[in-house]
């Protein structure tokens, strides 16, 4: 049985804070991830702050393998609610409105697992983009091997030993039958093979899929709440002919991605936008985000925020680097300096940044003149003077 997206009322967002800042005297503080994308609400600095590079690193990861536009129309409006106001059992809660509105209801506390806070962004992410392609309808639906394989595919992009990890848990588990992981429902138990078997199905699909365009066909008939199967055989016409074809090929991609030792190296343009938003720094100031200059961020590093925001970005380039396209792998470098601490590292601000700034001239360079050279050659093959 499938899970059905809850539907709140249109007064539930506006009415959401005001009856939580009347019980606190609190003012929210509002913070952005981009236009179009998460909006987050808090009642304390802190937890926006934790929420939202969350939420951009949930972007960057997912935005390739989940088929994200640049930006939605409406944002997600995420609520963080403190965990002594949260009565409900699940530690989140993803509303699709009439009106096409998504919005996150995020039980906070200090020690709230990264974990759910990840699930939570990515079930929204699904939820919206079945909004964005469908419209609120009752049957959309956000499966639970996708939003699982969502996860595991951030965490093993953002910390490479994740990889590891999950190719030795695979070692020691038989593939699950493809029926049991597009059929895999809500419960108390969520089986460890269901997971890792999620996880290699999301990039095994995307591996098979002919420029992108079958797996994106069958994300859209999934979330739009079409049964798995049905979706699965007319989205990738021609791969099996009945279901011991299917459950064949489906074996051979298990065992083919959890060999694979290291994911594939990005093309240059997701390079180019993942550099260029980590070399973005945010921060929250009052009820507003401030984007600080990579020169300025730097010269003030000694400042608690700023250094947080710092060592936040020093992670995420940490998992990238060895993912990074030849072009931009010198520019990932240079920002790396940028970011490393030093004693004189204020002083040594503009060098620094002057020097990622000639990199990425370079790196874009090369991506230009790489694409107007295929571009040539195309338009050669087609006028018959190549092979």
């Amino acid at each position: 049985m499938k899970r059905r997206l809850a539907v709140a009322g249109a007064a539930w967002v506006a009415g959401f804070f005001l009856s939580v800042s009347q019980a606190t005297a609190a003012t929210p503080v509002l913070s952005t991830s981009g236009p179009g994308r998460f909006e987050i609400a808090s009642l304390e600095a802190g937890s926006a702050t934790l929420v939202r590079t969350e939420a951009e690193s949930a972007w960057r990861w997912l935005a390739g393998p989940l088929g994200l536009p640049e930006q939605f129309p409406t944002p997600i409006f995420v609520r963080i609610v403190p965990a002594a106001e949260w009565a409900e059992v699940s530690p989140f809660r993803v509303f699709a409105e009439p009106g096409g509105v998504v919005s996150l209801r995020l039980r906070w506390s200090e020690a709230a697992p990264e974990f759910f806070v990840r699930r939570a962004l990515v079930q929204a992410l699904l939820v919206r983009l079945a909004v964005a392609e469908n419209g609120v309808q009752p049957q959309l639906t956000a499966p639970l091997w996708l939003e699982k394989a969502a996860v595991g595919w951030w965490r093993t992009r953002d910390e490479p030993a994740m990889l590891d990890q999950l190719q030795q848990d695979s070692q020691g588990l038989a593939p699950p039958r493809l029926a049991d992981v597009l059929g895999w429902t809500r419960s108390e138990v969520e089986p460890r093979v269901l997971e890792v078997g999620s996880v290699w199905l999301l990039a095994w699909l995307q591996r098979e899929s002919t420029g992108g365009s079958e797996w994106r066909n069958f994300r859209r008939r999934l979330l739009g709440g079409e049964e798995p199967s049905a979706a699965l055989a007319a989205s990738f016409p021609g791969r099996f002919s009945d279901l011991a074809d299917r459950e064949l090929w489906w074996q051979t991609g298990w065992h083919s991605m959890r060999r694979v030792r290291t994911w594939p190296m990005w093309g240059a343009a997701e390079s180019r936008q993942t550099l260029a938003d980590l070399a973005r720094v945010v921060l929250a100031v009052g009820e507003e985000d401030a984007v600080l200059p990579l020169r300025f961020a730097l010269r003030r590093r000694d400042e608690p925020a700023v250094a947080a925001a710092l060592a936040a970005k020093t992670k995420e380039l940490e998992g990238v680097l060895p993912a990074l396209h030849v072009f931009y792998r010198n520019v990932g470098l240079a920002l790396a300096d940028c970011f490393a601490p030093g004693k004189e590292i204020g002083l040594d601000a503009d060098g620094l940044v002057a020097e990622f700034e000639r990199e990425w001239r370079e790196g874009v360079e090369m991506e230009t003149k790489n694409g107007e050279l295929m571009d040539e050659y195309e338009a050669g093959r087609r006028a018959g003077r190549t092979p």
